[in-house]
């Protein structure tokens, strides 16, 4: 049966608006008939491009003339940590200027990991005068003389959102340039901001935007400012409060008290707090409705955490350092029972001499205490077997579990043997995982259980761990859904990479660093899979690529599959094979 015959283009379309925009079930859709492909195509409203040189700009454009929705990533994941050489590229520029030839009723771009110049913002301003949505995530490359032509020209910008992006100060003034009449910001975050912030024009932009539900404050911020903010804007859902420290003051704190007394419909809370227990108490009347809460830039002590958090009754996500201890995390697994993400990040990485506060005992204590935990991403100096174990137990309904134990190659610390048990029962006892992080002392035996076992894998990382190929074989050869796999300082090589060659065409992207591969493993690789393209990045060789043997070590690799062939605009130390 013809099935594109049976309903109409526009029940099609409808029934295709549902799919989401960044699984591949739409892209199986349009593949499957002539008929579904050119409703896709006339129908696409959202556009997700996980690789920027996954495809030419251009393409993209011609073979989606109507989107109003676009998301697109650059650098690979490992930028995050200073691994991807200054650089690189995913510059911006190639795909604003055909997004603002072709899609000039475009509504929402988000970019992460990309570099965004001024000159991108003044098009962005120009072009799309509805713009409604703007976020950059990890994004670097402009200033706030580009966010003014942004507040100059986009009159229906409902959200603003700078997360964790690097924003040159050269316009302080740069808010001023929203006209008087705009009123219509739902959402601004500028906590990433280095510079002052014009207090009297941010109040102003507050006071007349009455749909502003979430607000991001940076560090300028002061408490007695935030406490007006606040009182302007007590309808707000999603608050970032800068940086919550200041000497002891009774009015201050009075005036805080009341700010946050007003806010009834609070459910998101976060900032830069630093170990102020004094003014804590003024948020405790928020704290019965909030179902997200970010401390993962506060210093404040585990005593005056568990005052917070134990009234958090409601919360769903939790991001905390390692003040929190065990003894705190035990107060979340009683308090908070409805805690669906933990993330515990570290006060100091480097210290490796500190006493020893946060271990597996937190991590079992909330696995038992919050029946839906489902992502989990935990920094701490010592593991157990038995508290994997334990933790797979309690919760097989995790779909992220990233452990990083911050000692590389750190065994069970109890028994000396390897983590090899504890994760290999994660990996089974939980069929729903989708992102796996593994650290500590792992053998081979370990990604044989993640290649029979993690059938619904999508994103591995994995550091400082194996004993031989055997253990990317593992991995390439099952692990049948995965798309994103992360590998340094690994002893994986040419033999597995080669043997699985046809494994990468399927997958979005492999990054390899101080592993154990050869340039001539690359090359071959390369001519292998015309589909796919092979980087190999060094930053010691000086772009003397072509006279290098076989046998030369690489020292990261970069394969990602692609539409467009080998980009042009690699640097010196890049070389597509």
């Amino acid at each position: 049966m013809n099935w594109s015959a049976v309903f109409p283009d526009e029940v099609w379309e409808h029934i295709f608006s549902f799919l989401p925009p960044a699984s591949g079930d739409r892209n199986a859709v349009s593949a499957s008939c002539r008929s579904w492909y050119r409703i896709d195509r006339r129908s696409r409203r959202r556009l997700f491009v996980g690789n920027c040189y996954a495809v030419l700009p251009s393409a993209a454009v011609a073979r989606f003339p109507s989107v109003r929705e676009v998301e697109i990533k650059g650098k690979p994941h490992f930028a995050d940590f200073d691994l991807v050489p200054p650089g690189w590229g995913a510059a911006a520029d190639a795909w604003v200027e055909a997004m603002a030839e072709a899609w000039p009723e475009l509504e929402e771009i988000r970019m992460k990991r990309m570099v965004v110049d001024d000159d991108c913002l003044e098009v962005i301003g120009r072009s799309f005068r509805n713009l409604k949505v703007l976020k950059f995530a990890s994004c670097e490359g402009f200033s706030t003389a580009g966010l003014a032509a942004i507040a100059r020209n986009c009159r229906n910008l409902r959200e603003l959102d700078l997360q964790e992006t690097e924003v040159e100060d050269t316009c302080r003034h740069w808010l001023s340039h929203f006209p008087e009449s705009f009123t219509s910001l739902v959402s601004l975050n500028i906590a990433c901001l280095e510079g002052e912030v014009n207090m009297s024009i941010l109040e102003r932009l507050v006071s007349r935007c009455p749909n502003l539900k979430a607000l991001r404050l940076n560090h300028a911020v002061t408490l007695d400012r935030l406490a007006g903010i606040i009182c302007r804007a007590p309808q707000l859902v999603d608050l970032g409060t800068g940086r919550f420290g200041a000497d002891q003051r009774t009015e201050l704190y009075t005036k805080l008290e009341s700010g946050f007394a007003g806010c009834k419909s609070l459910k998101s809370l976060s900032g830069i707090w630093e170990a102020v227990p004094f003014y804590l108490p003024a948020l405790y009347s928020v704290c019965d409705g909030l179902t997200s809460l970010n401390l993962s830039y506060a210093t404040v002590q585990s005593p005056e955490i568990i005052k917070l958090v134990s009234r958090c009754k409601n919360l769903q996500r939790l991001w905390v350092m390692d003040f929190i201890e065990d003894i705190g995390l035990e107060a979340v697994a009683t308090s908070c029972k409805l805690l669906q993400e933990l993330r515990v990040f570290p006060s100091d990485p480097y210290a490796a001499d500190q006493p020893v506060s946060l271990t597996e005992r937190g991590l079992v204590s909330v696995s038992a205490g919050c029946p839906m935990l489902q992502s989990v991403l935990y920094f701490c100096r010592q593991m157990t077997n038995d508290a994997l174990l334990t933790v797979a137990r309690n919760r097989p309904n995790f779909t992220r579990f990233r452990l990083c134990i911050l000692d590389p190659q750190t065994p069970d610390h109890i028994t000396h043997q390897p983590l090899d048990a504890g994760f290999s029962a994660i990996v089974e006892s939980c069929k729903d995982l989708r992102r796996l992080s593994l650290s500590g002392l792992l053998t081979d035996r370990v990604f044989k259980s993640i290649g029979a076992s993690a059938s619904r894998l999508e994103m591995l990382s994995v550091a400082f761990a194996g004993d031989s190929d055997a253990g990317l074989h593992y991995i390439l050869s099952g692990c049948k859904s995965l798309r994103k796999l992360e590998i340094r300082d690994c002893p994986f090589g040419d033999k597995a990479l080669l043997a699985n060659a046809e494994k990468l065409e399927t997958m979005r992207s492999l990054w390899m660093s101080s592993c154990h591969v050869s340039l001539g493993a690359c090359r071959l690789l390369a001519r292998k899979l015309p589909r796919v393209n092979v980087e190999v990045i060094d930053e010691r060789r000086g772009g003397k690529w072509e006279s290098l043997p076989d046998d030369c070590p690489v020292e990261k690799l970069y394969v990602y599959r692609t539409l467009a062939g080998p980009r042009s605009d690699t640097p010196s130390c890049v070389w597509t094979l």
